[in-house]
């Protein structure tokens, strides 16, 4: 059985640990409007990201670095307004809750707040534990993220996978079980090799969500775009293809330019008189 609109099934952190439990994957996409929020959510769709990739699909940002709280709150607010099932989560920017625990309380509390989102995203392992503890605690469900993470590029220097080296894989398997223990409901796995996947995922009772950590994760996440084919200059190893909007959409404005040059667009029956 899945928990979708047709089950008349609100989903909730809950849900996502009862599927976890029976075995059943859960669904993750991301969503920046109020028509594709409403596309995902009708189909199905258990968690619906209002991700800071909007910086790149949205933006035409180089990382995601530039977001600002704010451009978040106004996505997301749109975002949750299509949606009456999914979970809808919203990420925390660069800077908005790394600082200080009483910064992040205060701005996650604003994104609940303005937003109406059901839970909130935070990228990092064991400087972010005790601020994930405290956010949870005062009742904002809380989405962990770990492995390749966007937010911390600089450092990095690249979007190589992270974990093949021992001491990193120890690193972010021991980062999951401390997100777990302060509260984190899931935990975002990002570009790292499928065997630590399936070890974090087999080692937490929360449910992990991968995007290019292997099939044994509980769930699978991707960019909307990536997955739909609209961008064409970006395509790594764990996106799959489920579709070509991309060149559909240039034929059909090519199409249009050819109408209107010859005239033949607007026709007598799409005219008033």
């Amino acid at each position: 059985m899945t928990y979708t609109k047709d089950t008349e099934k609100h989903i909730t952190t809950k849900v996502l640990s009862v599927m976890k439990g029976r075995g059943e994957k859960i669904t993750m996409l991301t969503a920046y409007d109020f028509l594709t929020a409403r596309f995902l959510d009708a189909v199905g769709i258990e968690v619906i990201l209002v991700g800071d990739s909007l910086g790149n699909v949205i933006q035409g940002n180089e990382t995601t670095i530039p977001v600002t709280l704010e451009e978040m709150i106004y996505h997301t607010k749109i975002v949750k307004r299509a949606v009456k099932n999914a979970i809808v989560v919203s990420d925390m920017t660069f800077m908005s809750y790394q600082v200080g625990t009483k910064e992040a309380i205060q701005n996650c509390g604003r994104v609940m707040k303005e937003t109406g989102c059901d839970a909130v995203k935070m990228e990092g392992g064991d400087y972010i534990a005790e601020t994930v503890r405290r956010v949870v605690e005062i009742g904002i469900p809380v989405m962990g993220h770990l492995g390749l993470t966007p937010q911390s590029i600089n450092k990095f220097g690249s979007y190589k996978t992270r974990g093949k080296e021992k001491d990193e894989a120890d690193k972010i398997f021991e980062d999951s079980l401390l997100l777990e223990k302060s509260g984190a409901f899931a935990i975002v796995l990002e570009k790292i090799p499928a065997p630590l996947g399936e070890k974090i995922s087999k080692s937490l009772k929360i449910p992990t969500i991968g995007i290019g950590a292997g099939p044994d994760c509980d769930g699978q996440v991707l960019v909307t775009h990536d997955m739909l084919g609209m961008v064409e200059d970006f395509k790594p190893r764990f996106v799959r293809r489920y579709g070509n909007l991309a060149t559909e959409m240039k034929s059909a404005f090519s199409e249009y330019i050819k109408d209107v040059k010859s005239g033949s667009f607007p026709s007598n029956e799409e005219s008033y008189f």
